[in-house]
């Protein structure tokens, strides 16, 4: 008489089918009953691709780019440049080989997640812009407050936004929307107030952030250093970067003085794939956010399905140009990511999330 399959064989032979199915999900511990997958979905880029003098690259294809993860080397799976429309490469479907050669990834269908993914890669970024309202913006404030709403209006209609603000605690004005006019109502409607906890509102704002598909983006408007966080920045950036979510950041002079918070911002914007600013003046605060609007409307994006890799820790992500002709141009990206592990157990059972991009 066959033996009934007890809930651990079960579990196994489930997580056996997983680990087929999903070539980017590996099991990497276990212990007693205790079962824990890395799951990796679609990782997403951002990819600035600058000259010699700062001007942008455009133009290029996705047979200029090759991507590697951990030194291993990753077939594109879509391709985009700007707000156009992106190109799939894999056909996840039905397994047939990409536009420039490459093998397919997988043969199976797509997961609602994915056809999400698809579906939304052509449209514009979603756009999270994240304002200092505390004491420190007093003489600022009102400047900011038209550098900010200059920059909705002239974000590219393909753009989502959402518009939050901060001082001791965040607040969410406007969620992420199509309507301008929305984001302004919430932009008028700040108020100067209390200290300042950047750090723990930037945290829960990549957290919104990432919960959406696509190009994701925070633009923070800082007036000085952080005086009220719980939260390291280190933490912030290590999200930003495992999520995918480019950060870009303008402050100003009173900040630069800082020198801690002047390293903090450029590590954590350089990890990310942005930008950070020091503006002088309200003339130029309104040229970072300028800088940012055509960085947004220049950035190549490149997405792709990680090949099998044992690592469960810290992945590095390294993009380069192929050709002699292309090599003295400068790439700007997010510079890795770390996978969620997802714990499965007798007591009580999770399971893998295929929620957005990393």
């Amino acid at each position: 008489m066959q033996r009934p399959m007890k809930r651990c064989d079960l579990l196994s032979f489930g997580l056996f089918l997983a680990y087929l199915l999903y070539p980017g999900a590996q099991t990497v511990t276990q212990e007693s009953e205790s079962r824990i997958l890395v799951v990796v979905d679609m990782v997403q880029l951002n990819v600035a691709v600058t000259d010699e003098k700062g001007n942008y690259v455009t133009g290029l294809r996705p047979e200029d780019f090759t991507v590697f993860e951990d030194g291993i080397p990753e077939r594109i799976a879509i391709f985009g440049e700007g707000n156009e429309p992106t190109l799939p490469l894999l056909d996840i479907a039905g397994g047939n080989p990409s536009a420039h050669g490459t093998e397919p990834h997988a043969t199976r269908q797509r997961t609602p997640s994915e056809e999400a993914t698809f579906a939304s890669s052509i449209n514009g970024a979603n756009v999270f812009i994240l304002f200092d309202t505390s004491n420190y913006m007093y003489r600022q404030f009102v400047f900011a407050q038209d550098a900010i709403a200059d920059f909705v209006r002239a974000l590219e209609p393909a753009n989502k936004m959402a518009f939050y603000s901060y001082s001791r605690d965040l607040s969410r004005a406007s969620r992420l929307t199509s309507d301008r006019f929305q984001v302004l109502r919430g932009i008028r409607a700040t108020v100067a107030g209390d200290d300042a906890a950047l750090y723990n509102a930037l945290l829960l704002t990549v957290k919104d952030a990432a919960q959406y598909t696509g190009r994701k983006v925070v633009v923070v408007f800082s007036n000085g250093p952080d005086n009220a966080s719980t939260v390291p920045p280190e933490d912030v950036a290590e999200l930003g970067q495992s999520s995918g979510v480019s950060i870009y950041m303008i402050s100003t002079q009173q900040a630069r003085l800082d020198p801690v918070s002047t390293a903090v911002f450029e590590r954590m914007t350089a990890g990310t794939g942005g930008k950070a600013y020091f503006a002088k003046s309200w003339k130029d605060q309104e040229k970072a956010f300028a800088s940012i609007r055509d960085d947004l409307a220049h950035l190549y994006s490149i997405s792709y399905y990680p090949q099998p890799n044992p690592n469960r820790g810290w992945r590095t992500i390294s993009v380069k140009l192929l050709g002699e002709r292309l090599k003295k141009y400068h790439i700007r990206t997010r510079n890795g990511y770390r996978p969620q592990p997802i714990q499965f157990s007798g007591k009580a059972t999770a399971s893998p999330s295929r929620s957005a991009p990393r």
